[in-house]
């Protein structure tokens, strides 16, 4: 169940439901999502739904992962400094690290960050950098950046993670409380004005604050 036959029928099942981007198709292929999975649930690895990871939190479906990653390529006009709000399993860094230069990722749950961190390096991906801090404050050391992706829904847009966009920079994040609308924020070039584009509804888990060691 966790063999390449296997990852190849979801891939199929991606292309049937509309995403295109072959590099994104190609490197979900070869990412073994079942490594980022208890053992319990690695049979369930590529099934196309998201699935609990502990602590309240789950791993994205991979339809989402697709689908925000295929968003992200297609608008950014640069991905060399890429931020990602909820590290989680450490599944979808997996999938952007391998797309992009440099990715900066942030994890407010301490055990999640030491087990994606651990993951990515038997991986051997080695173009992460991890923080444990609150995601709705981005990592403003680090940037301004050419793309963010948020893992997790705010109720409204922070306005920390609009100002840590570089100019032409795109923010796809999924926002809401009840009802959530995957979002893509651009940035004006030489402008504090941001376009502001929503897009089909979503179902995260919500952005919270707080560190958890």
């Amino acid at each position: 169940m966790t063999s390449q036959r296997t990852r190849n029928r979801l891939i199929q099942r991606l292309r049937d439901e509309g995403i295109r981007n072959e590099q994104v198709l190609d490197v979900m292929a070869s990412t073994p999502r079942h490594l980022f999975l208890d053992e319990a649930l690695a049979l369930r690895a590529y099934e196309d739904t998201a699935l609990p990871i502990g602590y309240g939190q789950t791993i994205s479906q991979p339809y989402i992962v697709a689908r925000m990653t295929e968003l992200l390529l297609g608008r950014a006009k640069s991905l060399e400094r890429v931020l990602e709000v909820g590290t989680g399993s450490g599944y979808q860094t997996a999938v952007l690290a391998r797309l992009v230069e440099k990715l900066y990722s942030v994890e407010r749950i301490d055990p999640l960050l030491q087990q994606a961190r651990r993951r990515l390096r038997e991986l051997e991906i080695h173009n992460v950098e991890f923080k444990l801090g609150n995601g709705g404050f981005g990592w403003p050391d680090k940037g301004p950046y050419d793309a963010i992706l948020t893992a997790a829904a705010p109720a409204v847009v922070p306005d920390e993670l609009r100002q840590q966009l570089a100019p032409n920079g795109v923010l796809v994040i999924p926002v809401g409380s009840e009802r959530q609308v995957l979002t893509i924020v651009t940035r004006r070039e030489d402008s504090d004005r941001f376009d502001v584009e929503k897009l089909e509804s979503v179902r995260f888990v919500p952005l919270l604050g707080g560190v958890v060691r």
